[in-house]
Order: C-alpha cells, then sequence, then structure tokens
C-alpha cells in the first residue's frame, strides 16, 4: 500500500451537521426552507454546484458570489470553536502514521474551511492537503485523488481512499483507487474495489492493506 487518502467533512469531522445549521440559515436568508432532503443532494459535491442549488432551490436574485461568502462566514464562525471528529478516525490516522505510510487529505471544501478543521484533527497528520482551490475540477472527478496521488509520487492502484459520499467514491474509483466507503447521509452499496463499513471503527491498517491486493 502506497499511500492512504481521506476524505475530510462527514469522514475525520462531524461537520455535516454544522453544514446543515449553517446553510439552513443561508436559505432563509434567500427566502427559502431546507430540509435533510436538500443536504443530501449536496453531499460531496462542490462549492459551486452547492450555491447554484441553493439559488435554484429558492429562486432568489441574489450573486452567487454572495451566497458564498454567507456559507463562509458562517462555517468559520461555528468551526472556530473546534469540531468533533468521527469514532475512529484519530485512532486510525495515528495506526496509518506509525505503519509509516503516507496520508493526504482530499477534500471538496474551500481550503480556508479546511486549515479551520484540521486544528482539531491535527495537521501533522497530513503529508499532502488537496482542496477544492488546489484543483480545476472538484469530485465526483478523479482530478483531486489524481492531484493527491501525484504529489505523494504515488501509483493510484495501491492507494486506499475513505470516503463518505457517493461523489466522494466515484471521484476516487475514477482514479483508479481502492475505496472504502462509510457511508454518512447517502447510501452507498458495495462493489468491485470497494467496501462499505458503518464507521471508522471497524477499519485498520490491516483491512486497507487488503485491498490493494
Amino acid at each position: 500500500m502506497d499511500a492512504v487518502l481521506f476524505d475530510m467533512d462527514g469522514l475525520l469531522v462531524d461537520t455535516e451537521k454544522v453544514w446543515f445549521e449553517v446553510e439552513s440559515e443561508v436559505v432563509a436568508r434567500l427566502g427559502g426552507t431546507w430540509g435533510p432532503e436538500h443536504q443530501g443532494q449536496l453531499v460531496g459535491g462542490s462549492w459551486q454546484r452547492s450555491i447554484a442549488y441553493m439559488l435554484k432551490v429558492t429562486g432568489a436574485d441574489v450573486a452567487p458570489s454572495i451566497v458564498g461568502e454567507w456559507l463562509l462566514d458562517g462555517m468559520e464562525q461555528r468551526l472556530a470553536d473546534g469540531v468533533e471528529t468521527m469514532p475512529g478516525a484519530l485512532d486510525l490516522l495515528r495506526a496509518i502514521m506509525e505503519e509509516g505510510v503516507p496520508i493526504a487529505l482530499v477534500t471538496s471544501s474551500l481550503r480556508v474551511i479546511a486549515d479551520s478543521v484540521l486544528k482539531s484533527v491535527g495537521r501533522e497528520h497530513f503529508d499532502v492537503i488537496v482542496t477544492a482551490d488546489d484543483v480545476t475540477w472538484t469530485k465526483p472527478h478523479p482530478e483531486p485523488y489524481l492531484t493527491a496521488t501525484s504529489l505523494l509520487s504515488v501509483d493510484p492502484a495501491r492507494c486506499a481512499v475513505l470516503e463518505d459520499s457517493p461523489n466522494g467514491v466515484a471521484s476516487a474509483s475514477a482514479a483508479g483507487c481502492r475505496v472504502v466507503a462509510v457511508p454518512s447521509l447517502v447510501d452507498i452499496d458495495p462493489a468491485p474495489g470497494r467496501v462499505v463499513v458503518p464507521s471508522l471503527c471497524h477499519v485498520d491498517v490491516a483491512l486497507l492493506r487488503g485491498l490493494i491486493g
């Protein structure tokens, strides 16, 4: 196994509920209402797609850049107090580090949000960090994971990816990586080159190595 690549939101940290609070507030400012069925449409998607979806749902005549500022301000305010890591996340990161295997963080969030989250998770766990600011195409396009493997100088086929969303799984699979899916808000089915587990507590280094074959 050449490397292990982690998604962030909903996988390493419990930020989906934070996103829901902020999205609900922004949509209310736009004159609409927001529910779990709406959030499910955005899981693992890009920043631009999320903003476009909110404007479509509300029909509001507000510049996308303004909506983006509202989202970013809301997230930064909440993340300033820290964020809860998902069960098993820190233990798994430490176990992989002890094996000497490189680790990357690959997220569709903006760099400023990733930096805020890393204050809780620990920047020292990651050899490479790839955010929406570092790529032209975000998940489900393979570019984010191909960028990370290129920066690590590793073969995607010998890398294990941990993801919680269908978009993230599609991105990693298209890049040629093996995938462990830990579904958060949207169900994910098992498939060739992919295993599905209920939480990171069910993942260890042996399972990840077994994916590579």
